[in-house]
Formats: structure tokens, sequence, C-alpha cells
């Protein structure tokens, strides 16, 4: 498996990321945070995707049995889980159907055997997806984030820290409240929760939200996020659309 220490490199381009993704400093857990559980009996292969999915952002909870997954799985809630099959105790198999009777979790199970049986019994028992060892940590990663587009696509709401957009009925709700914003305000906002703690450049946003079709400028960009913000911020709440000096704007706080 490749080395899953890789160098920070803070992109300013188009390749944003998706709306379930928030990535906080390393180490950091929380609410926000997706969380992903291992279990696995392997205990070099924990400590390397521990490492790798932490250094990605992910808050990562672990067990070396299938017992102890079940009751990691209980206490934490995890929306990933990376199972595998051939484990001391219940095996991987009865794990993912007592998972998947259990809440609504996003299963991806490895194995040494790449058998075409192991993987139809693993996606009738309840497996989003299936990986077999040896694997590239991107390769995981990748599936770990297809498993989480899924999840968001069939969830209404979008969501950062206390701020909830519902695409579906243009609703913008902040602590309980519900915030009025004109159809270019709704634009924005849309733009920034679906790619949180990406540095937007000015122009990316001119091209997303107003699609360079002359009507917009910087300046008249930046009136719409100050007008944006004076409606987050109402009675007090903390500042969620940062300034990036000299770039663009992020969601972030």
């Amino acid at each position: 498996m490749r080395n899953v220490r890789r160098p920070r490199v803070h992109r300013i381009d188009d390749r944003f990321r998706p709306s379930w993704y928030y990535r906080p400093r390393y180490g950091e857990s929380g609410p926000h945070v997706t969380r992903i559980l291992l279990i696995d009996d392997d205990d070099k292969l924990l400590s390397l995707l521990q490492r790798g999915l932490a250094y990605e952002g992910f808050e990562v909870h672990s067990a070396s049995d299938g017992v102890a997954g079940l009751e990691v799985a209980r206490a934490f809630q995890p929306h990933v889980v990376l199972l595998d099959i051939a484990m001391p105790g219940p095996d991987g198999f009865e794990v993912c159907r007592m998972l998947h009777s259990q809440a609504e979790t996003a299963i991806i199970m490895l194995t040494a055997r790449d058998d075409v049986s192991d993987k139809v019994t693993a996606l009738n028992l309840g497996a989003d997806d299936y990986i077999a060892k040896p694997f590239a940590f991107d390769e995981l990663l990748a599936r770990v984030h297809a498993v989480l587009r899924r999840q968001q696509t069939a969830s209404d709401a979008l969501r950062y820290a206390d701020l909830v957009l519902v695409p579906e009925t243009r609703e913008v709700h902040r602590t309980g409240s519900t915030i009025d914003l004109t159809a270019r305000e709704y634009d924005l906002l849309l733009l920034f929760i679906r790619h949180p703690r990406q540095v937007l450049t000015r122009d990316q946003i001119l091209e997303r939200v107003w699609g360079y079709n002359g009507e917009a400028d910087t300046h008249v960009l930046d009136v719409h996020i100050g007008h944006l913000r004076q409606k987050l911020e109402a009675e007090g709440a903390p500042r969620l659309i940062q300034t990036i000096r000299g770039i663009g704007y992020s969601l972030r706080g």
C-alpha cells in the first residue's frame, strides 16, 4: 500500500470539494466532522489507515474484532465503516448484517480474497462497496468519498456548523431561525455551502453565480457578500464567510 503521508497542497483552482466534505484541523473532532470506523484485526493496517484518514481530515475510530467494532459503532455513530471480512469472533459478514440493521451507515468491505461470491454476499447483506487487499490508499479514499456522495444525494439539507440550506425549497435556517435571501444571495450561499472551507477566487464565484454575463464585477460581488453576511450574522451570530485577502472568500469558522 502506498505511503499514507503526503504533503499538504493548497490549490486555488476549479477542483472544489463536494458539499458533504468538511476538512477540520488535524485531530479535530465534533458533530460536523465525518466519522470513520475501522474494523480489522491487522494492527499494522489499522495504524496506517488511521494516520492517513486522520491526515485527510476524518475523525477516525478503530476496533480489532467484530464485537468491539459493534460497540464502537454504537458509541460514535460513524458515517462510514471500513470492515474486514476475516476476523476472530463474528466475521465481517455478520458484523455487516448487524450494522446495516441498526443504522444508516455506509459500509466498505475489506478483504484479502477477491472472490465473486464474497462480493455478492457482502452486497446482499447491505455493504455499499468492496475493495480487495492490497489496495492503494488513494483508491480507498476515492471509494470513501464516493459512498459519502451517495449519502449526501439521499439527504435533502446541506449543513455547515449551525447553518442549514434546503435546496428543494430554497430555505435557509441558522440557529433555528429562517433567513430570507434574494435569489442572488441564495445562489452565493449555495456555492459556499457546497464547497465548505474551500478558498473560492473572485473569478470562480463570478463565473459560477453570474456566469460572466457582464452583469457583475468585483464591486458588485463585494456588495452581495456584505448583504449576505449581514443576514447570516443577525443577532450576533459568528461570521462564516471569511475574506481571503487578495484571493476571494471561504466558508469557514
